[in-house]
């Protein structure tokens, strides 16, 4: 008896562990479609922010960040926080449009932390006159009333 009890408790408790182990799925036709959109609404963002960037339109890219003091950018120079800020240091570091060149994104992966939450990943290129720069970035968006907006930044 003691030996049937221990096989199926391992056995019970093998499946647990399996079940628990799986990667969320989603298993609905509505829930694939408002995940893929999600992505796409996401891509979007990054589409328009390389649009204004290579326009030489900061205020423009800035569009796709959170408007707040919250907002957390970290890059070479380290750790900021605030949509000001962060604007303020674009200008010091990119001028003119010349500085600014032409800003390709190669998304990596586009991929959901919660319903309203996504995390991007990809590489930079800014193709210049003066040279090109090139990196990757970690971005989190997050969705508000008035669209999908960056709340987190990590440029490198």
């Amino acid at each position: 008896m003691k030996r049937n009890l221990r096989a199926i408790l391992l056995v019970a408790g093998t499946l647990l562990w399996q079940v628990a182990c799986q990667p969320p799925q989603q298993t609905t036709t509505t829930g694939n479609a408002v995940a893929t959109h999600a992505a796409e609404e996401v891509l979007q963002v990054l589409q328009q922010q390389s649009d204004c960037w290579s326009k030489g339109d900061l205020e423009c890219y800035m569009q796709g960040y959170w408007q707040s003091d919250s907002l957390v950018f970290i890059g070479k120079r380290g750790l900021t926080y605030g949509w000001q800020q962060t604007l303020s240091n674009y200008q010091k570091s990119y001028p003119t449009s010349a500085a600014m060149g032409k800003l390709n994104f190669d998304i990596l992966e586009n991929k959901a932390l919660a319903a309203d939450t996504r995390l991007v990943v990809g590489k930079w290129l800014l193709t210049r006159a003066e040279g090109n720069l090139e990196g990757h970035f970690s971005v989190i968006f997050k969705r508000f009333p008035a669209g999908w907006k960056i709340i987190s930044d990590h440029s490198s």
